[in-house]
């Protein structure tokens, strides 16, 4: 006789139930789990890829209105280790003056380790530095360089440090020591040491600290990219957001050089979706062109309209060519202001966009 051994379905409804109570139960233990990580290692240290999601941090404006949208929560974050690093002359320390220029116009103290002895004041003060009121160092060693950063962050309060640059960063045995003799690994050691000391206290006294890099070539690589950042690998791993930047093309006024198209990378981004990318000018006297950088985000995101060579905001020209919106920009601040909020509006509505996969045909 053959036994019937189809299940009742009453019984697959109650396997179906039992199952489902399994998985609401894993579900909730995952959420637990998140819900503990995030609360134990901090706002950002685990979340869902399919999230667009953003840690909320207090920021300092980087003074280009591209940039902090590619940062995507509108500038570097306080309390986190950064580094900009890129060739040279790409702009890497006109950057970090007019990060400095933001918390001081906010407020803050900044402090600028100068390990290259490099630092035009006048060229600061032209990008809108207080001078009088920067902290500034030129310290002989690496070691007393770190020593000093160590010591303005537990302070706790100064809003900004940079240190131009890590590749300046000379251990004391190196200067000590012959020209002739190898030092292999100094610097790296030392940074690694530094990093380690400095993380912890970063994050509690909310200082910015902003690791200035160059780039060097790797010898003898075929394949890949050859370039790489000196100072060893720590400085890699213990940023919270890194960030690249290379000259693009030249920006000219008649047959007169007067600056720079730059492209940033965002190459690493713990707070918020990294590998974002951003153009903006950078004029020889004037650093960041705040006004170009503004016109040329409003005609991305639609609120200034462009038409053939002129510019036009709510139905009014406001000028022909980049230059004559520029200029406009600059002698009427409230639109100026207006435009800018609109576009940080824009942009935080599409930071809030669901993310929508393709479906496979």
């Amino acid at each position: 006789m053959i036994k019937n051994t189809a299940k009742k379905p009453v019984e697959k409804e109650n396997e179906r139930a039992a199952a489902q109570k399994i998985q609401d139960a894993r579900g909730k233990n995952v959420e637990m789990m998140v819900k503990e990580l995030q609360e134990k290692y901090g706002e950002g240290s685990i979340m869902r890829l399919g999230q667009v999601s953003k840690v909320d941090v207090d920021v300092i404006p980087t003074g280009s209105i591209s940039l902090d949208i590619a940062l995507g929560v509108g500038g570097v974050p306080r309390g986190r280790v950064i580094e900009v690093y890129g060739p040279e002359s790409s702009g890497k320390t006109t950057l970090c003056l007019h990060i400095v220029s933001e918390a001081q116009k906010a407020g803050g103290v900044a402090a600028y380790v100068d390990a290259e002895h490099a630092l035009d004041p006048e060229y600061a003060r032209k990008i809108g530095v207080k001078i009088d009121q920067l902290l500034i160092s030129q310290p002989d060693t690496g070691e007393q360089a770190l020593d000093i950063v160590e010591s303005l962050v537990k302070s706790g309060g100064v809003d900004v440090v940079v240190v131009d640059s890590v590749a300046a960063l000379t251990p004391r045995a190196e200067i000590e020591g012959e020209m002739d003799q190898q030092h292999m690994g100094l610097q790296a050691r030392l940074m690694s040491h530094a990093l380690r000391k400095l993380t912890a206290i970063v994050a509690k006294s909310k200082t910015t600290v902003i690791f200035i890099n160059q780039l060097r070539m790797k010898i003898g690589i075929m394949f890949g990219n050859p370039e790489t950042t000196p100072g060893g690998m720590a400085l890699k791993f213990y940023s919270s957001v890194r960030v690249e930047i290379r000259k693009s093309a030249q920006i000219q006024s008649g047959e007169k050089i007067v600056g720079n198209r730059v492209k940033v990378k965002i190459v690493k981004n713990k707070i918020a979706p990294p590998f974002r990318t951003c153009e903006f000018d950078i004029l020889y006297n004037e650093g960041i062109s705040k006004y170009a950088d503004i016109v040329n985000a409003g005609v991305r995101y639609g609120i200034v309209n462009k038409s053939g060579s002129w510019f036009s905001y709510n139905g009014e020209k406001i000028g022909q060519g980049i230059e004559g919106a520029r200029q406009y920009l600059k002698e009427n601040p409230k639109v100026e202001k207006e435009i800018t909020k609109k576009i940080r509006e824009a942009a935080a509505k599409e930071e809030l966009a669901p993310i929508t996969s393709e479906k496979s045909e």
